[in-house]
């Protein structure tokens, strides 16, 4: 690190004009980073112009970054914003964009528990997907995953789960919760009640019974 704070550099130049790229440390050990330009004028002097990114900002520069490539390319499209991709993966992904009644939880309250779809009972364990793609899409690309199987599903670990693509620990442990509590279900044993009758032997008083089977 220098003098200035500078701990990695980066600079080119294209004619006059010079880019300089800082990541710097600030005064309070957080770190920032420094876009400069600096331009050559007539007279032989130097005119710079400087801004900063502080390091709290740096996750929404980065996805600001992200959203504009995405932009671009659509170029073929004409100008379309990056409010407007937004609302169209959101309108092609989300299960809200579906019909009320095949989305999972409005069947389940109208047609039923044993009317839904594994895909669709897995989706309303996921509870949500991500701007691409549905809870239920994910259901089904986790449940193809499984070859189809409920028994495959059953064994497989958070660490398996996580690896399909917006499964998260918080997800994958929802979903293991629940294989468990049905692999508990189908393996524990029927409590079976035992019949007892009362009746009246003759001769006792009014209001006497026995206990019998």
């Amino acid at each position: 690190m220098n003098k200035n704070g500078i701990l990695a550099s980066e600079s080119f130049s294209r004619g006059r004009r010079h880019y300089f790229l800082d990541f710097k440390l600030a005064g309070n050990n957080s770190n920032y980073v420094q876009f400069t330009r600096s331009e050559q004028q007539g007279n032989g002097s130097y005119k710079r112009w400087s801004f900063v990114i502080f390091e709290n900002q740096f996750e929404d520069f980065i996805s600001a970054f992200a959203s504009l490539f995405r932009s671009a390319a659509y170029q073929g499209k004409g100008f379309v914003t990056v409010k407007q991709l937004h609302e169209e993966f959101k309108g092609e992904g989300c299960i809200k964009a579906m019909p009320p009644e095949l989305r999972p939880r409005e069947k389940m309250a109208t047609s039923g528990r044993s009317e839904m779809e594994n895909s669709e009972l897995l989706a309303m364990l996921i509870g949500s997907g991500s701007p691409n793609e549905s809870a239920l899409k994910l259901a089904e690309r986790i449940l193809n995953g499984a070859g189809g199987s409920l028994k495959n599903l059953s064994v497989m670990s958070v660490a398996e789960l996580c690896q399909f693509k917006g499964m998260g620990i918080a997800k994958s442990s929802t979903v293991m919760a629940a294989m468990e509590l049905a692999l508990r279900l189908s393996a524990a044993t029927p409590v079976r009640y035992k019949t007892v009758y009362l009746y009246k032997k003759p001769g006792r008083p009014s209001g006497f019974f026995d206990l019998g089977n």
